[in-house]
C-alpha cells in the first residue's frame, strides 16, 4: 500500500524541481560596437613603356615592352604585397641568306621592385611564339627577370639601360622572384616611365 505521505512528499519535490529548472536564462550583454580601424597605409610603384636594346651580335633586334605595377605596405616596404601587369620580350634574328627568325614571349608580372631610377620586374612566361624555342618554357612555367635603369635628364645621366635574365635550364633552380641581372645594355630607341614608391606615412 502506497503511503499518502510519501506521495505528497514526492509531489512537493517534483514541484520544487520544476520551479528550480524553470528559471529564465539571463540574456547575454550586447557586444560593444566595433571601432572603425583605419586601413594600414600603402603605396604603389609602376614602370611602363617600350624600348629596343643594344645587342652585341649584328642582325639581332631585341625589344622589351612592360606595364608593371606593385603595391607596398609598412610591413613590406621593399617587396610588394601585390604585383600585377605584363612583360613582353621580342627577339628577331636576321642572317644573310636565311629567313628571319622571330621569337617572343609574354609574361605575367609577379614582382616589381623600385628604388630611385632603377626597377626590377619578374614574371611567369604564359605565352610564346608558336613553334618557337620558348614553347617548352611556357609548359615549365619558367620565370624571367628584367632590370631597368631609367636615366634622368641632364648631363652625366647616361643612357637608360636594360638587363635580361633569360631562362634557367631544365633541372636548374628557378629564378627567384624579384631578382634580375644588372641593367647593362643601353637603349637604342624608345624609353620607359618609372614611378617610384611614395611615402608610407
Amino acid at each position: 500500500m502506497i503511503n499518502p505521505w510519501h506521495r505528497a512528499a514526492g509531489a512537493l519535490l517534483l514541484a520544487a524541481a520544476t520551479v528550480a529548472t524553470g528559471v529564465a536564462p539571463v540574456a547575454p550583454a550586447a557586444a560593444a560596437p566595433a571601432e572603425n580601424v583605419p586601413a594600414a597605409p600603402t603605396t604603389t610603384a609602376s614602370i611602363k613603356g617600350w624600348a629596343r636594346m643594344y645587342f652585341p651580335a649584328p642582325g639581332n633586334d631585341v625589344q622589351v615592352t612592360v606595364d608593371a605595377h606593385g603595391e607596398y605596405s609598412a610591413q613590406s616596404p621593399a617587396f610588394p604585397t601585390r604585383a600585377w601587369g605584363s612583360l613582353r620580350i621580342y627577339h628577331a634574328v636576321d642572317e644573310p641568306g636565311k629567313p628571319q627568325l622571330v621569337n617572343w614571349g609574354e609574361l605575367e608580372v609577379d614582382c616589381l621592385t623600385t628604388g630611385g631610377p632603377t626597377a626590377t620586374v619578374t614574371g611567369i612566361l604564359v605565352r610564346a611564339s608558336p613553334g618557337g624555342p620558348w614553347e617548352d618554357l611556357v609548359k615549365r612555367k619558367v620565370r624571367m627577370g628584367v632590370s631597368f635603369y631609367v636615366a634622368g635628364k641632364g648631363k652625366g645621366k647616361g643612357p637608360s639601360r636594360i638587363g635580361l635574365s633569360g631562362a634557367t635550364a631544365p633541372g636548374q633552380p628557378p629564378l627567384t622572384k624579384c631578382m634580375a641581372p644588372a641593367a647593362d645594355a643601353p637603349l637604342t630607341r624608345g624609353g620607359y616611365v618609372l614611378k617610384d614608391k611614395g611615402p608610407l606615412s
